[in-house]
């Protein structure tokens, strides 16, 4: 048990640090090519801090926890977006690149509709669910890069608020950049791996159930790169980053953590619990998994900008989500 909390404290130095460095040099690259930042945190930003919830997932399909990787998905966006998300918007409301955020919003209610169909439909996911799902994060990826490819001139980067910074960027090496995500993203994945690995034996430990622990537990422990990220951008003044991390990384728990856990191991929808002999997961965790991504985006993409309200709601309905979670075990 000490040991365990000891390598949970490591995780949780990696993550701080890994974070900061990831930040960096996302920044670095958005302003060097004059990409939005929202675009790269949608995009570069959220395959790295994504990389916990695949191997996670992964892990678990192949192993046949079904659960675990399902839980791990769906949670991750719940949290993503009520918490992380939330706290960005309560912090710090403000106005949003619609154009840039259309894409990535639509792409993710879309993959829904295919999760829903196997969900609710079919009741299992397939390989060929899981393929489909694939195939969309390479449509997407394919979309996003060709949009910023051929109009990186016309769209302002949105600078830190400190000016004097960009020019010092550009004096910077592009491998500088690079490496610093990197490396960034390497300590991040492996501290979120060290926290969700100590930090289960703890929750089991402590008796808390393998379907608790997926959709809160292990959904909070491989949200933390985001979390970090989210955090850090907000000190170095870059919220347009954190929000688009947060979408973008919501879309890839569907389509890219739970595509590649489908195609290695297909399982069927988990059924541990039950609220009036239906299935608690398609009665409440996927119908909150919508509602609160479409309470965060469909009023930004109307007004362009976010409120305090959304973010403090949003915070409501998590900690509401997660004494639910223990209360009904």
């Amino acid at each position: 048990m000490v040991v365990a909390v000891l390598l949970f404290l490591l995780g949780l130095v990696l993550l701080i640090k890994g974070g900061d460095w990831f930040v960096d040099g996302a920044t670095g690259i958005a302003h060097r090519f004059h990409v939005p930042e929202i675009l790269i945190g949608a995009t570069v930003v959220s395959i790295g801090t994504t990389l916990p919830e695949v191997m996670v997932s992964a892990t678990s399909a192949v192993s046949g926890h079904g659960e675990i990787a399902y839980g791990n998905a769906i949670g991750s966006i719940i949290c993503n977006t009520a918490l992380i998300a939330a706290i960005v918007v309560a912090v710090r409301p403000g106005e949003i690149d619609k154009k840039a955020l259309r894409i990535p919003i639509a792409f993710f209610f879309g993959a829904s509709a295919v999760y829903m169909v196997a969900a609710y439909a079919i009741g299992s996911f397939s390989r060929i669910t899981g393929v489909l799902l694939l195939l969309i994060f390479v449509a997407y990826m394919a979309i996003t890069i060709t949009q910023a490819v051929k109009g990186p001139k016309t769209i302002q980067v949105t600078a830190p608020e400190d000016g004097a910074e960009e020019p010092e960027e550009k004096e910077k090496p592009l491998y500088r950049d690079i490496l610093l995500l990197v490396i960034g993203a390497a300590l991040i994945a492996v501290g979120a791996n060290l926290l969700v690995d100590n930090g289960t034996i703890i929750a089991q430990t402590l008796g808390v159930p393998e379907s608790v622990i997926a959709l809160t537990f292990v959904a909070l422990g491989t949200s933390l790169p985001e979390l970090v990220t989210a955090v850090t951008s907000l000190i170095k003044g870059h919220g347009a980053l954190s929000l688009g991390n947060v979408v973008g990384a919501n879309l890839f728990n569907l389509v890219l953590v739970s595509g590649v856990s489908t195609v290695l191991s297909p399982f069927a929808v988990p059924s541990g619990k039950l609220i009036g002999g239906m299935n608690a997961s398609l009665v409440i965790d996927i119908p909150l998994m919508l509602l609160v991504m479409a309470f965060l985006t469909l009023p930004a993409l109307k007004r362009g900008k976010l409120s305090r309200y959304q973010g403090v709601i949003l915070l409501l309905v998590y900690a509401s989500f997660c004494v639910f979670q223990f209360v009904s075990v």
